[in-house]
């Protein structure tokens, strides 16, 4: 089913209005314990991220070993 270019581009505008909304009105009905857990969980995912890119970066940089015999 193929939707029109103007039902898409006003459905698209509708979206894009209501989701700058969801993180405001979400934190809104939440609990400060609520916040607190959400920004934790994220705060942590975050830093598992990094730590991944920067675990990347640092295996990319490091020249391999040569042999796993040296005397």
């Amino acid at each position: 089913m193929k939707i029109p270019p103007e039902v898409r581009a006003a459905m698209t505008e509708i979206a894009r209005t209501f989701g700058r909304q969801g993180g405001k009105k979400a934190a809104k009905n939440m609990t400060p314990e609520q916040r607190s857990a959400r920004a934790k969980k994220a705060s942590e995912a975050a830093a598992k991220k990094r730590t991944a890119e920067r675990l990347e970066r640092e295996r990319a940089a490091k020249p391999a070993k040569k042999g796993a015999t040296q005397r």
